[in-house]
């Protein structure tokens, strides 16, 4: 019963070939009180961009516009999360308050000078997200200041994964909305219920 295989033909792989990646379809449009995995960008149906702690800031932020998000998660040489770098962070004072004390020039900066550390970072545990809402996860970025949200699993380990992350740009994007607006009909809602 010995059966004889054809041989595939192969062919040479071309110059700048890219390669697949996993891709999310989001609603066009959400609600506040839509569930909050609506707007989640999952890492088990995204590939998540990384960038490494030595890595400069220029290349980082080229990074992020080249594939379009607004952070990175930092990495560390174990492929362990050691930080997170967002839009802000580069565009905003932080560069500027680095040079200040430090010298040098904008080139000089690395991602590990101005990325929120590890130890800085809160996040939100799946089992909460699964039963909560667009508006829940909007106030909540809301009072911590933050514009975006890391999102965890527990382990049987005891250790966390990062599993998603919540973006308060991407959020009033799929809300159909300026992000000013929604946080102002968070703030009224929040207001009238205390």
């Amino acid at each position: 019963m010995s059966r004889e295989f054809e041989v595939l033909k192969s062919h040479s792989l071309k110059v700048e070939s890219s390669f697949a990646r996993p891709v999310q379809v989001l609603p066009e449009r959400v609600k506040l009180d839509d569930p909050a995995l609506s707007v989640l960008t999952d890492f088990n149906k995204v590939s998540l961009v990384v960038a490494r702690p030595t890595l400069s800031l220029e290349v980082a932020n080229s990074k992020m516009i080249r594939y379009g998000v607004r952070s990175l998660i930092v990495l560390n040489s174990s492929d362990h999360v050691a930080g997170l770098l967002t839009a802000s962070d580069i565009l905003g004072e932080k560069p500027m308050r680095f040079l200040q004390t430090m010298g040098g020039t904008y080139a000089d900066i690395m991602v590990r000078d101005i990325m929120t550390p590890q130890h800085d970072l809160e996040v939100l545990k799946i089992e909460d997200v699964q039963k909560a809402d667009v508006g829940q996860i909007v106030a909540t970025l809301k009072k911590t200041g933050k514009q975006h949200g890391l999102v965890v699993f527990d382990g049987t380990d005891g250790k966390q994964t990062v599993c998603g992350v919540f973006s308060l740009t991407h959020i009033a994007k799929l809300l159909g909305s300026p992000l000013d607006n929604v946080l102002a009909e968070i703030e009224a809602v929040v207001v009238r219920s205390t």
